[in-house]
C-alpha cells in the first residue's frame, strides 16, 4: 500500500513539473500580409438553352414536335457540333407530352414543348446555328452559362501568384524595418473570382440585335462574350528572422 502511494505521488510532482514548464512561441515576430492576382479569359464554353414549341402554321395546321425535333437536331449536325454536346434540358409538362400526343385529334389547342441545353465552343458557332433556326418553332435562346475549358488550370495559376505577390510584399515591408522574412507560419486562401451572368436574348431579339454580322453570318471583328474575371486573395503569416 505504501509503494502504490509512493508511486502515486511521484505522478502527481512529475505532472506538476510539466505543468510548469514555459511554452515557448516558436515565432515571437511574424508580418501578415495579402496577397492577389487576377486575370481575364474568353470564355471557350458556351452553355445555351434552346426551346421548341409545337405551332400552328397557316394553311397545314400544327407541325408536330416530332418533326421540330429531328429537324433541329439535323440543323444542330450540319453547323458542326457533335451528339456529345446537346442534352434534353427539359419537356415542358414531359408527363402531360405523351398524353397530348394521344389527345391531338381530341384537343388540337394543346402544344408540347422541348428545350436543349448546347454546349459551344465559340459565338461563331452559335451564330451558324441561330441563322439555321425555325423562327416559328424557336421560342427562346437563353446563354445560361459560360466558363472555360482550362479554369482549374488558370486557377491554379493565380492562387500561386497570389502567395508570391504576398511573400514579395512581406519581403519589402520587412526591409524597411531592418528585419528579414522566414518560414511561411500560415497561408489562408479568399476565392473571389466573379463570372459575368450571361444575357438572357430570346431567339428573334438574338437574330437582330446581339451581334453584328458579317457578309457571311459569322460574327463581327472584335465582337465576343464578355470576359469572365478571376482574381484570387490570400492572407499569409511569416516569420521574422
Amino acid at each position: 500500500m505504501k509503494r502504490i502511494i509512493a508511486i502515486s505521488a511521484l505522478m502527481i510532482t512529475t505532472m506538476g513539473v510539466f505543468a510548469q514548464s514555459p511554452v515557448v512561441n516558436p515565432f515571437p515576430k511574424t508580418i501578415t500580409v495579402n496577397g492577389s492576382a487576377e486575370m481575364e479569359i474568353v470564355p471557350d464554353e458556351i452553355y445555351v438553352q434552346v426551346e421548341l414549341k409545337e405551332y400552328e402554321k397557316k394553311g397545314t395546321g400544327k407541325v408536330d414536335l416530332e418533326k421540330i425535333k429531328s429537324e433541329f437536331l439535323q440543323k444542330v449536325k450540319s453547323v458542326g457540333i457533335p451528339d456529345s454536346m446537346v442534352t434534353i434540358a427539359s419537356y415542358d409538362g414531359y408527363t402531360d407530352y405523351y398524353w397530348h400526343r394521344k389527345q391531338l385529334k381530341k384537343r388540337n389547342d394543346l402544344l408540347a414543348s422541348i428545350a436543349y441545353q448546347i454546349k459551344f465552343t465559340s459565338s461563331s458557332k452559335m451564330d451558324e446555328l441561330v441563322n439555321k433556326l425555325d423562327d416559328e418553332a424557336t421560342q427562346n435562346f437563353t446563354v445560361v452559362r459560360t466558363s472555360h475549358s482550362k479554369m482549374q488550370e488558370f486557377r491554379k495559376q493565380l492562387k500561386i501568384s497570389a502567395v508570391k505577390a504576398a511573400k514579395e510584399k512581406a519581403q519589402y515591408l520587412a526591409a524597411a524595418v531592418d528585419e528579414q522574412v522566414g518560414a511561411a507560419v500560415s497561408i489562408i486562401e479568399n476565392d473571389n473570382s466573379f463570372e459575368p451572368v450571361p444575357v438572357y436574348r430570346s431567339s428573334q431579339a438574338y437574330l437582330s440585335n446581339a451581334v453584328a454580322k458579317d457578309g457571311i453570318g459569322g460574327v463581327a471583328s472584335g465582337v465576343d462574350f464578355k470576359k469572365i474575371k478571376l482574381r484570387f486573395e490570400i492572407n499569409a503569416v511569416f516569420a521574422l528572422k
